[in-house]
């Protein structure tokens, strides 16, 4: 998921994809551990995917701030 794509998410939007990220990063930590995972890469990509999204959502919360 790209940043420009973040950024048009509404903020519970980008909560709700939040959790949902996380939702799917523990299935494939689960699957890993397990061996059925078949993609191990995915794991990579999700995990900053969720990062990304936890970037902006602090960012929107630092702008009010920063604009007084």
């Amino acid at each position: 998921m790209k940043v420009s794509e973040i950024r048009e998410l509404s903020p519970d939007e980008r909560h709700r994809k939040l959790n949902d990220l996380k939702e799917e990063l523990f299935n494939l930590r689960f699957q890993h551990g397990i061996g059925q995972l078949e993609n191990p890469q995915k794991l990579k990509q999700i995990h900053r995917d969720i990062a990304r999204i936890e970037t902006i959502i602090r960012e929107s919360e630092l702008a009010p701030e920063q604009e007084t």
